[in-house]
């Protein structure tokens, strides 16, 4: 899998890819190139077997500010509306990468993460925060629809209907205390801990059958549409599948022999 990306931040270390937005000077904005590389990247990602599990860092205190107001929002009111459709499909399709990358993706939070960055990480599997994390969703603060980017798909499976509809009707900020109240954040640490906490459950989730963990997330995705029966069916076919797999046996032998099973993901 790449690193040698240009408009984010990439390193690869021991089945963990850890990414974050590079202009900590503005609060880490996305520009058209890294929402552009961003989405290459994520659909990449799915055929990478040297990733298991994916870090969505902040950078010098802040996660993300969303779209630079000069290079994105200043320029998407001169464009046609041929332009602006193919600007909007782009930015859903990081999304969309996100969710069918095949690997749990975690987003570490601190400080500012708003607009298309709140996406970014509404669009991870997990989110760990830091109490100084502030969260909005606040397209309608510039004249938007709350839905962008699947926000109205994804934001009321987190936090619930109503709550969804706060936040997105007011463009208001999400405390961390919110957040983790509401279900949205899995946790909130010490931002001195921030780190530690994220990359320790990547390497939990590394370290688990990676071929597994891969049906799980694509279930957790298609199960949206699907009716309680399509699901039960879906997850027997998964489970099923599984079952053929070399990490199953390694786990069934390791439970016999007492030892602790040593997944290789296949």
């Amino acid at each position: 899998m790449r690193s040698d990306v240009t408009h984010f931040i990439c390193t690869i270390e021991n089945g963990i890819a850890t990414v974050a937005l590079n202009r900590p000077e503005r609060k880490n904005p996305l520009s058209f190139d890294s929402y552009a590389e961003l989405r290459d990247w994520f659909r990449d990602l799915h055929y990478s077997d040297d990733v298991k599990a994916v870090v969505f860092a902040p950078n010098e205190g802040n996660f993300s500010s969303g779209g630079d107001v000069h290079e994105i929002i200043g320029p998407l009111t001169e464009m046609n509306m041929k332009e602006l459709l193919a600007f909007t499909r782009m930015t859903g399709d990081l999304v969309k990468a996100m969710v069918n990358c095949g690997k749990p993706i975690i987003a570490a939070v601190d400080g500012i993460s708003a607009g298309a960055g709140a996406i970014i990480a509404m669009a991870s599997d997990l989110r760990i925060a830091t109490p100084e994390a502030k969260t909005a969703f606040l397209f309608n603060r510039v004249g938007l629809a709350g839905c962008d980017m699947g926000a109205c798909a994804i934001l009321p499976r987190i936090i619930g209907q109503g709550r969804a509809a706060e936040l997105l009707y007011l463009g208001r900020s999400m405390s961390a205390e919110e957040g983790a109240a509401w279900g949205y954040f899995n946790r909130v640490v010490p931002q001195d801990q921030l780190l530690e906490v994220a990359n320790d459950l990547a390497r939990r989730i590394a370290e688990g059958p990676g071929f597994a963990n891969m049906m799980t997330k694509t279930m957790l995705a298609q199960e949206w549409s699907m009716s309680i029966e399509q699901a039960i069916e879906a997850e027997a076919q998964a489970q099923a599948i599984c079952m053929q797999g070399q990490d199953f046996h390694r786990a069934y032998n390791a439970f016999v022999a007492k030892e602790k099973p040593v997944f290789e993901g296949d």
